[in-house]
């Protein structure tokens, strides 16, 4: 039978792929945004002043620190591929979301498996870049390929998971091809792109994507149901014939795009001792906007707690862009 080798977690934030000088590129779109989702309700850029004013935030933007930060979230990501590449598995199955890449705002599946033989990396478009601000155009080169690229998956494993997930009651929507979304290609989804380029170093295993709708009412799945999910995935990756030896990666996290380091640190102890009962009790209202994708790390730790293996967080980065606290809570996390 196939055994689960390890597992990695990672942020795969743009503040990850461009120098930190850049990070204040984006905080004149913060402070245009008039919903920041922040403890379970939305603030405007102001209320969010307003409300961490005795935080000093200030003190965690200085050039120094943003400096500082950034290189502790690179030397994490060269960990994980330096993991990845020295106990390189047979396969892998990568958990992350999509943001209206392949799917559409009229179509969006809670649970989805992909089973086709491979997935498609587009290089972005000189026009489409320059529709972009330039830290978010400098981040696609983590993203996505410079030329096309089909990265190769594993039909007949993809097709197992479907079957033994669906036999234990998760009805997930099955994928052979990727769908043109609403930026115009059916790329793989940056959460997959950012594993592909930065952790598997473009070196891609066949592989088993699965998609976790994190982001968009409302049918999210809560966080009780993704960890029973991963539970289940860890099965059908157990019962599979064979002796492969798998990887199982979770992309995207954790609080953003307003950092809340007492929220992480609440989600990441629970996720460390697997304690489900303690993830069931957070109100879905916590996960929303970009720190929803923390369910992605939930979904995983279910197959590590069904698996045996236990997570070793690497570190832990507050990436803040202003005195709000805006910005990315990165992660890197490995389980072994």
């Amino acid at each position: 039978m196939a055994r689960i080798q390890f597992g990695l977690a990672t942020s795969h934030g743009p503040m990850l792929s461009i120098p930190s000088e850049y990070w204040v590129d984006r905080v004149s779109a913060d402070r245009e945004n008039p919903r920041h989702f922040f403890q379970g309700r939305t603030y405007t850029f102001d209320e969010l002043v307003a409300a961490r004013r005795g935080l000093q935030l200030a003190e965690q933007i200085t050039p120094e620190v943003s400096r500082e930060r950034h290189a502790r979230c690179q030397n994490a990501i060269h960990r994980l591929a330096d993991l990845f590449e020295q106990h390189r598995p047979d396969a892998a199955l990568v958990v992350g979301n999509d943001q209206m890449e392949v799917f559409t705002s009229d179509h969006v599946p809670g649970l989805a498996v992909f089973w086709g033989d491979y997935v498609e990396g587009h290089p972005r478009t000189p026009e489409f870049l320059a529709k972009l601000n330039r830290a978010v155009a400098r981040a696609e080169a983590d993203r996505t390929p410079p030329v096309y690229t089909q990265y190769p998956c594993l039909p007949e494993l993809g097709k197992h998971v479907i079957e033994s997930v669906t036999g234990e009651g998760f009805d997930v929507a099955q994928l052979r091809k990727l769908a043109v979304g609403e930026i115009g290609v059916n790329s793989a989804p940056h959460a997959y792109g950012f594993v592909y380029r930065r952790i598997m170093r473009d070196h891609v295993v066949p592989h088993v994507p699965v998609f976790v709708n994190t982001f968009y009412p409302p049918n999210q799945p809560t966080p009780a149901r993704c960890f029973a999910f991963g539970r289940a995935l860890a099965r059908a990756i157990l019962s599979w014939p064979g002796d492969a030896r798998l990887a199982v990666i979770a992309s995207g996290g954790l609080t953003h795009f307003v950092v809340d380091e007492d929220f992480d640190a609440c989600v990441l102890d629970a996720i460390q001792k697997g304690d489900v009962a303690a993830l069931s009790r957070i109100p879905d209202a916590m996960f929303q906007s970009g720190t929803s994708e923390i369910k992605n790390w939930i979904t995983v730790a279910g197959v590590m707690s069904e698996a045996g293996l236990a997570m070793k967080l690497l570190d832990y980065v507050p990436c803040y862009r202003s005195e709000a606290g805006t910005g990315s809570a990165m992660g890197f996390a490995q389980w072994c």
